[in-house]
């Protein structure tokens, strides 16, 4: 008897049948310079990481290196913006070592255009606030992205890692915008919806893309670093 024949039947509480999808496991990139400096940060102001935010991506590197838990990676992809990128090279050694990184503009945080590099108060005093609740459809700054082009852009990136991919596992080293679309995705909501999660740096969220359903294996798991350097 399989696993799946022992499941109660649809409608119970139970959790769910084995993993036959497509798995894709974004990775949040760790503490950039423009996380701590309260910066919109596109190419010009992201930074690369901060010293904490390389720790966190070392903590995470021992812990995939010592559980070997995506030993299975057939792939491994990051956002182009240097956070991502630069913890992804550190993350690499953890993983299949047959793997190569490959870049992707698709991947990368909500565009800010010209915000890019402004404090966030200076981003509001230039271009006045953003209210997505009312109009989604409204850029966040001149030639910036809207919160229904961003998300549009997310849910075709996912889709076609998808097709490249079909059950296969997917490493992807992205940012928390994406991630908060990629979980609208999995669970249907709608392109407006602003969910406000809360996604740590180098938290892993692992979404099962199946022939049926689509569904959330894991969220915001990630190595924490030791109280004291925290």
């Amino acid at each position: 008897m399989s696993e799946d024949d022992k499941l109660p039947p649809s409608g119970f509480r139970q959790r769910g049948p084995a993993v036959t999808g497509t798995r894709l496991l974004l990775v949040r990139h760790g503490e950039s310079y423009a996380n701590a400096r309260g910066v919109a940060g596109g190419p010009e102001g992201d930074g690369g990481l901060t010293p904490k935010g390389i720790r966190q991506a070392q903590a995470l590197a021992r812990r995939l290196a010592h559980s070997s838990e995506l030993r299975e990676t057939t792939a491994f992809y990051s956002s182009t913006l240097p956070r991502a990128r630069q913890t992804a090279e550190i993350l690499a050694p953890s993983l299949p070592q047959i793997l190569s990184l490959e870049s992707r503009d698709d991947l990368c945080e909500i565009n800010v255009g010209d915000g890019d590099g402004l404090t966030w108060s200076e981003f509001v005093e230039k271009f006045g606030t953003i209210d997505w609740d009312t109009n989604p459809d409204q850029a966040c700054a001149p030639g910036g992205e809207s919160l229904l082009g961003f998300f549009s852009r997310c849910e075709t990136a996912l889709q076609s890692l998808v097709r490249q991919h079909p059950g296969e596992l997917v490493v992807a080293v992205v940012h928390g915008g994406v991630i908060e679309q990629a979980i609208k995705v999995a669970q249907g909501h709608p392109a407006s919806r602003r969910l406000r999660p809360r996604i740590e740096n180098c938290s892993m969220t692992e979404i099962e893309f199946a022939e049926k359903f689509t569904r959330i294996l894991r969220y915001n798991d990630l190595a924490p670093l030791p109280f004291e350097e925290d």
